[in-house]
């Protein structure tokens, strides 16, 4: 099973300090895409493929992670590092209740530009790859979770799409895959970023790459630091499209942070920018939500 991320607690609730932000990037598809799968274990979950997170740790704490976040995580005993980690390198419960939701909601990506915020192993924007999407973006705040993590993700998921093969019978990739077969196709669709919410927004935005809103934005528990939501809320108003949807799945509260899904309806509301609504409730364990949110004039 996946190193699944259940809570986002801390044990005690963080001092509030200014957070600083993180410089945006673009990271290109490097052309050898065995490179990308060299060396990595894969697992599945829900027909979806993915690196083995204790792997990329071990290989990150062996000096493979610029960033050092792996090292501070284990230092600190902590998944959340406000500022220098946002909890990428685990795929949180949330992300499977929004998976299930898209596929029993009917949710169609069929010629959509889709961005995947907050993506960490990028599950949600492979879904949407997977439904056609005409453009699959992918943001984390972390480079090293874009590189290690997200990338080979896609790269896996790839193997053996196109040329019309039926993607659910299409074979899975061994534990150690030697070789991509990746369809360029699909690959072309997908463009990775990382940093900070509101400096990635800059960069599509200010890119001379042609660059347009999204139609559906995917998120999965990013809402569980109030002190973020004004940075969420202007990267959701400033990239979505004007008729386009969110989808966003959270616990309803998050325990030592602060965060939760009636807080960010309530900073929604009093923002009186977009409408939301709560599309389902899962009370199993810890009661989580899938909230839909569109802007209030949009058709």
């Amino acid at each position: 099973s996946p190193r699944l991320g259940t809570s986002k607690e801390q044990d005690e609730t963080p001092p509030k300090k200014k957070l600083c932000l993180k410089s945006a990037k673009e990271h290109d598809i490097p052309e050898d895409l065995n490179k990308i799968l060299e060396n990595k274990v894969m697992e599945t979950v829900l027909d979806l493929y993915y690196v083995k997170m204790s792997v990329v740790e071990m290989t990150c704490l062996d000096g493979a992670d610029e960033e050092g976040i792996v090292s501070k995580s284990v230092s600190s005993h902590s998944d959340l590092i406000p500022g220098v980690y946002e909890g990428g390198l685990k795929i949180w419960e949330c992300t499977f209740d929004l998976i299930d939701y898209l596929s029993g909601a009917g949710i169609q990506f069929t010629n959509k530009t889709v961005l995947d915020l907050g993506c960490g192993a990028g599950l949600l924007g492979i879904v949407a790859l997977r439904g056609n999407a005409e453009k699959v973006h992918f943001q984390d705040y972390n480079s090293t979770v874009i590189d290690k993590i997200t990338l080979p993700n896609v790269v896996a998921n790839c193997i053996n799409w196109g040329n019309g093969d039926d993607k659910k019978t299409s074979k899975p990739p061994s534990k150690r895959p030697k070789k991509a077969a990746c369809s360029p196709d699909a690959l072309r669709k997908c463009r990775f970023f990382s940093g900070e919410w509101s400096e990635v927004s800059q960069l599509l935005l200010s890119s001379n790459k042609p660059f347009s809103r999204y139609d559906i934005i995917l998120t999965s528990e990013t809402i569980y630091n109030p002190d973020c939501y004004c940075a969420l809320h202007d990267t959701l108003s400033q990239l979505l499209d004007k008729n386009g949807h969110v989808f966003l799945a959270s616990k309803v509260h998050y325990f030592g942070v602060g965060g939760g899904t009636y807080l960010f309806e309530k900073f929604i509301e009093e923002r009186n920018v977009f409408k939301s609504s709560i599309v389902k409730t899962i009370d199993k364990g810890l009661q989580r939500c899938i909230m839909e949110i569109a802007f209030k004039d949009s058709s």
